[in-house]
């Protein structure tokens, strides 16, 4: 065997137990010995010079380079060698970090690996935690809807459905929702209970639907129903969301363009205007004086819009403030129409789902008040409520309130006369998301122009305020003599 060549074998007692590997490295020259290592650190040596080793672990066994150590060149060939072989550990894919080869050629956890499993543990407990509290977005809760129905229309058992629901859900939270429910049902408890202990994923009107289902027998169809319904608020939603974009970016341009000129821009004129000693007219004044009013007191500007905003919405969080928002945004000039539509085909909607799959009326009277959103149909509702168990009818309160249109009342009315109240309050649903659609397009078309000429006034009214000095600079000029 020449110089420098090696090879190794389990050495000691303790070779390949409590994670220390003994290995006695047999070679001619002063290197001979044996020494013992867990992980990439030597715990004990025996035999005379035995430091010129690397330690490359890989998926084969550790491979340990020998070198003379009575050799300075050699000894920095060997220290060149163990920086190469550090680095082909992390990069190489077939490198098991950070684990320990023992003398069968398995590995063992690290403590780099014990610290990536407490991470991971610590991590889904928080997801485990948070998914108590968290609301599901409707979008998400109509795709699980729709597919479950799917499911258990093609004859899948529920528990099947939810664990393959829960295969293919991305997000993590609303994973471990649907683990935990399909548990509690493998467990014997019903679907409905079941959901019922997460209220902000599930809303109420799904779990009296699933109550409605359960009861029924027609779990499938009547999710269906629901997935529909949902289906439909979000398509309004969404619409709504479309038409409000453009002018909530075009105004928030506006501001931010508005405050720059104000803070950077004025100030030079109002430098330039300094200079000339005369009396500057009065819009230009009063825009140079809001222009170092900003300049200076920007912060606190900031600060009492952030506490104006915050104090606005506690007040609207109590029931007095709710009610003055509700009532006022009714009857706003431009988006009160809009509004006033969207909270009756909600109402009807919503109301005509839960009657036609078996929902008893004041149940769904009670549902129906907390998915509008709205203090006039929830005022509507309980008096509704009221009326109907002391024997009267949901069309009689309707044409006493005007909140509801005559011809909602006359249409309820028709439908109570032929049974089939539930399918008028889906027609009256259509409707007025037809009208919804035409008024968002209307408003559409309406809001641009509107939009360029806000836009037009405010910088034009900002630009020739500040060239109006200029426009009489032969006055202006004259007052410096």
């Amino acid at each position: 065997m020449r110089r420098g060549a090696f090879f190794w074998r389990p050495a000691g007692p303790q070779a390949g137990t409590s994670g220390c590997n003994e290995v006695e490295v047999v070679g001619p020259g002063p290197g001979k010995g044996s020494f013992a290592w867990r992980g990439d650190k030597r715990l004990r040596t025996r035999g005379a010079q035995d430091r010129g080793y690397v330690g490359w672990r890989c998926c084969a066994p550790v491979v340990l380079l020998f070198f003379d150590p009575g050799s300075r060149r050699k000894r920095v060939a060997a220290r060149l060698a163990h920086c190469f072989n550090r680095a082909m550990a992390i990069f190489s894919p077939a490198s098991q970090s950070p684990g320990t080869v023992t003398s069968q050629g398995g590995t063992r956890k690290g403590p780099g690996a014990d610290v990536r499993a407490a991470q991971a543990l610590a991590k889904q407990k928080s997801l485990e935690k948070s998914a108590k509290k968290y609301k599901l977005p409707l979008g998400e809760l109509t795709m699980f809807t729709q597919q479950l129905a799917s499911l258990l229309v093609a004859g899948l058992p529920l528990v099947q459905c939810l664990e393959a629901l829960q295969d293919q859900t991305e997000d993590p939270r609303f994973r471990i929702i649907i683990r935990d429910v399909r548990l509690d049902i493998s467990q014997g408890n019903s679907f409905s209970s079941s959901v019922r202990k997460f209220p902000r994923a599930f809303p109420t009107l799904f779990i009296s639907m699933v109550e409605a289902g359960e009861a029924s027998g027609g779990l499938a169809e009547i999710l269906g129903k629901v997935a529909g319904y949902f289906e439909a608020t979000v398509k309004l939603t969404k619409k709504v969301k479309s038409a409000m974009a453009y002018p909530i970016g075009v105004i928030s341009l506006a501001v931010v363009l508005v405050n720059v000129l104000l803070i950077f821009v004025i100030p030079v004129f109002a430098a330039m205007f300094k200079d000339f000693g005369a009396k500057l007219p009065v819009p230009t004044q009063m825009l140079i004086d809001l222009s170092d009013f900003m300049k200076h007191w920007f912060w606190a500007v900031g600060i009492g819009a952030y506490l104006a905003y915050w104090l606005l919405g506690k007040f609207v969080a109590t029931p007095k403030g709710r009610s003055i928002k509700d009532r006022a945004l009714v009857k706003a000039p431009i988006f009160g129409n809009l509004i006033h539509k969207i909270a009756l085909s909600r109402f009807c909607r919503t109301y005509a789902t839960l009657i036609r799959s078996g929902v008893p009326i004041l149940r769904t009277l009670e549902i129906t008040a907390a998915a509008s959103n709205k203090v006039q149909v929830e005022e509507a509702c309980q008096e509704i409520a009221k009326h109907v168990s002391q024997g009267g009818q949901v069309s009689e309160v309707l044409a006493a309130n005007e909140f509801f249109p005559p011809m909602m009342k006359h249409m309820v009315k028709a439908g109570e006369a032929t049974g089939n109240v539930d399918g008028m309050m889906n027609k009256i649903a259509d409707f007025y998301d037809v009208e919804c659609d035409a008024t968002v397009a209307a408003l559409t078309s309406l809001i641009e122009p509107l939009l360029i000429v806000f836009l037009g006034i405010i910088v034009g009214g900002i630009v020739m305020a500040m060239f109006l000095p200029i426009f009489q600079l032969g006055a202006v000029a004259g007052g410096m003599g």
